[in-house]
């Protein structure tokens, strides 16, 4: 796979994340958006919201993935720009593993303490997901030296 597809992935990853986090914000403050994602007794954006258990450390979770995908999407941009530099690259990964970790408490808080799964957020921990298997990926390559892709040569070119 190339460099730039890669780019792409964790890009699209983080950038749909971001918009299902907005999402998640906006069904927060308006119930009638609550119903759209609530289908059943289990998965029910509804009950997530209205538990109580919906914030960490005093912020609201749906502030935690969008101010978390904006972080994402700003250091995916530096990294890219910055290939040189792995620093950069290896910090996404960083930021982006945190973000998972932070995705899987959350996951835990729905199924042990609700006993109900947000679809939409669901949904950002997935997307959370693509962003972070491509911010390893591009760890490896900037590890290996191999974070740019070679130019591409036509078959025919004179040497």
């Amino acid at each position: 796979m190339k460099t730039r597809d890669i780019w792409s992935a964790t890009n699209l990853g983080a950038g749909l994340g971001l918009l299902t986090a907005i999402v998640a914000a906006a069904e927060f403050v308006d119930a009638q958006l609550r119903g759209i994602c609530s289908v059943s007794s289990f998965f029910s954006c509804a009950l997530v919201d209205k538990s109580g258990l919906t914030t960490t450390l005093g912020i609201q979770d749906y502030f935690w993935g969008i101010g978390g995908f904006i972080a994402i999407l700003l250091f995916a941009a530096i990294a890219e720009r910055q290939a040189a530099d792995p620093r950069w690259t290896y910090f996404l990964a960083f930021l982006t593993t945190a973000g998972v970790a932070l995705a899987f408490y959350f996951l835990y808080v729905e199924l042990a303490l609700i006993h109900a799964v947000c679809l939409v957020c669901a949904a950002d921990y997935l997307f959370g997901g693509v962003a972070w298997i491509g911010s390893l990926a591009l760890s490896v390559r900037a590890y290996r030296g191999t974070l740019d892709d070679p130019p591409e040569t036509s078959p025919d070119a004179d040497d």
